[in-house]
């Protein structure tokens, strides 16, 4: 059966949660031809400009975080709630989505609930290890819940998990299916501190270039800095004399993807995943102020199989990075054994999973998805 449906997507708030939820939409559409998808978001700027530029419709409710808030943003947060459901109603009713998917972000919680009461199929999507508060609460009233990671179950009712990994977007699955030519030449450090820049990471970085390591001399630089630090990044690039690319943002990520040896990054689950899927080794930093440490046992798993090295930023120096990436960037054997560990760890058929959960729950039989536990 291969009738289009009217998917609303919803949550957002970093390119985290958008990615995962453009990745599904995009494979529901190309499985469906004739689909329609609606996201219903934030007024955030990130989540307008991502979504912009895939064309699809967009709106927003108002909607506030509530989790680590202050006394009185958690009182306006609250007070804010029953506007929030009215107005996810109120969308619902104008769109009259056949299903409604949940990627994560404080707006999730009212368009969810909102669903369920009016008896609409209600499905989540968790991309971290540790699930946000807004997944969390949701998990009693969704139908089914897809996970990212092995160990996340733990945190919902078991009979509604699948383990499904986090979908990439399709312009990385496409890179991941090419042929990986043998690098000749310099080497290339990627640099991504997360969609919304990461001013640490930006120094330290910077700051180990500018001493001057034998090891770093000829190594070419791609540098994500976010909006705050491109002009300072810039400059101090240029001061050490480092081939650098430096830019807010990289709408390409597969070509500056495809550029890359070894990135340096912090440890979001979508970024994680892209780099699994394309067997990319990686020195991880984690954000040491996500909620619950979720990054750093985002990292972990991936660490595990041998894909990644970490350091906690607070133990980090300009020298001690300095030196590992040195280290890191001096055996191109053991990069590409890295590469091969981080790919056994990837979930490259993820968003088909996901979409396959949705056709189940829309009575289309699945072509096959795996349980919290991986069996089929």
């Amino acid at each position: 059966m291969n009738t289009p449906v009217r998917l609303m997507l919803t949550g957002g708030g970093t390119g985290g949660h958008l990615f995962p939820a453009i990745a599904t939409a995009e494979a529901l559409c190309r499985r469906l031809p004739g689909s329609q998808v609606l996201f219903v978001g934030t007024k955030r700027k990130m989540d307008r400009d991502s979504l912009a530029e895939y064309g699809y419709a967009t709106c927003s409710i108002h909607s506030q975080g509530l989790k680590g808030k202050d006394f009185l943003s958690l009182v306006i947060g609250l007070a804010v709630l029953p506007l929030s459901c009215v107005e996810a109603m109120y969308h619902i009713l104008r769109f009259r989505p056949h299903l409604v998917l949940g990627v994560g972000g404080y707006v999730t919680g009212p368009v969810i609930a909102a669903a369920r009461l009016l008896g609409r199929p209600t499905l989540i999507h968790e991309q971290n290890s540790i699930p946000g508060l807004a997944n969390r609460k949701l998990g009693p009233l969704a139908a089914k819940i897809c996970l990212s990671l092995p160990g996340s179950e733990k945190w919902f009712p078991s009979q509604k998990t699948v383990l499904t990994g986090n979908p990439v977007r399709h312009a990385i699955l496409t890179l991941a299916g090419k042929e990986k030519k043998k690098k000749e030449g310099p080497l290339t450090l990627l640099v991504l501190g997360g969609s919304l820049g990461a001013h640490r990471v930006n120094v330290l970085v910077t700051e180990a270039f500018a001493l001057g390591l034998p090891g770093l001399q000829g190594v070419r630089v791609i540098h994500q800095t976010g909006a705050d630090d491109a002009d300072m990044v810039t400059e101090r690039y240029r001061q050490s004399k480092t081939e650098a690319t430096v830019s807010p943002f990289f709408r390409d990520m597969a070509g500056v993807y495809e550029q890359a040896d070894l990135l340096l990054s912090r440890a979001g689950a979508t970024t994680l995943a892209e780099l699994a899927v394309l067997g990319k080794p990686a020195l991880l930093i984690p954000y040491p102020y996500a909620a619950d440490r979720h990054q750093e046992k985002n990292a972990e798993f991936y660490v595990q199989g041998g894909g990644c090295v970490m350091f906690a930023e607070k133990e980090l120096s300009a020298d001690l990075l300095g030196e590992n990436l040195v280290r890191l960037l001096a055996d191109r054997h053991a990069l590409e054994a890295m590469g091969t560990a981080m790919r056994s760890r990837a979930f490259p058929e993820a968003t088909e999973h996901i979409v396959d959960v949705c056709m189940d729950l829309l009575g289309h039989k699945p072509q096959g998805v795996r349980s919290a536990s991986g069996k089929e």
